[in-house]
């Protein structure tokens, strides 16, 4: 848990889940492994099991003991969707999460499929609420299927994190996705993303009216090549009124 967040598009991040498994490219140089490995058998330590997927239910509550209204990001150091996080345990981060209204939620997923099963049967008469957003991630075209799946669950605002950008995005359908954030990889073995990937996943924004935020270049350091993208920075949020402010570098798109 982390009450402030250095990731540029929220505010805090929430762990009631750690450690995951890889499931896709994507997940090659995963940042939560590199660091949660290194503290692997260090007694008394968070990560004392290293990157080994463990609940934490003793975490469940935790938002709820925020008064001021934060952006959270939902396991940033896992996936709220892995096969084996119980369905219940799924349930009661949801119920936190619809308790805690007064926040905006950021789930994010490679796990698609799943999330539109739980997503779908949780919420069969109207959707998820819109302090909730549900997203998935989307490296490269091979994964536009994540989309699909995300455009079928039951929610209001949906989100793509293309990143890591590890390869050409190909023609992205953003119908009812109302956010799309790109970075590039980093770390010791960062792969390098092309200035036209960048650009056509900009560009099919732009087109198709979708907010856009430019996360990072990469490189060795996530702020290795700055937040540039074609000389300015893009810092769009879909257009909820109830965003909490986090800098003044962060806004509301205006369309």
């Amino acid at each position: 848990m982390a009450q402030n967040s250095t990731i540029e598009w929220t505010n805090a991040t929430w762990n009631p889940v750690t450690g995951c498994t890889k499931i896709s490219a994507g997940c090659d140089n995963c940042y939560a492994e590199r660091f949660s490995e290194r503290f692997r058998d260090v007694p008394g330590h968070p990560f004392e099991h290293g990157f080994d997927l463990m609940l934490r239910p003793e975490r469940l509550e935790q938002p709820l003991t925020w008064k001021k209204s934060k952006m959270i990001f939902v396991n940033s150091m896992s996936d709220l969707f892995h096969k084996q996080v119980p369905s219940d345990f799924i349930a009661k981060v949801f119920e936190t999460m619809e308790r805690a209204d007064w926040h905006i939620f950021q789930v994010l997923t490679k796990r698609s499929s799943l999330m539109k099963r739980f997503v779908n049967a949780r919420y069969k008469d109207k959707p998820v609420p819109d302090h909730i957003w549900l997203g998935t991630s989307v490296e490269d075209e091979t994964k536009r299927s994540r989309i699909k799946h995300l455009q079928d669950t039951n929610a209001e605002v949906r989100f793509l994190s293309i990143e890591p950008l590890i390869g050409a995005p190909g023609q992205l359908n953003l119908s009812d996705i109302q956010w799309v954030i790109v970075g590039g990889e980093s770390g010791p073995h960062a792969r390098p993303m092309q200035l036209s990937w960048a650009r056509s996943v900009r560009d099919q924004c732009v087109e198709q009216h979708v907010s856009f935020f430019f996360k990072q270049w990469g490189g060795f350091r996530p702020k290795s090549g700055g937040r540039e993208l074609d000389g300015r920075e893009w810092n769009e949020f879909p257009e909820i009124s109830t965003i909490p402010a986090k800098t003044n570098q962060l806004y509301v798109a205006s369309g």
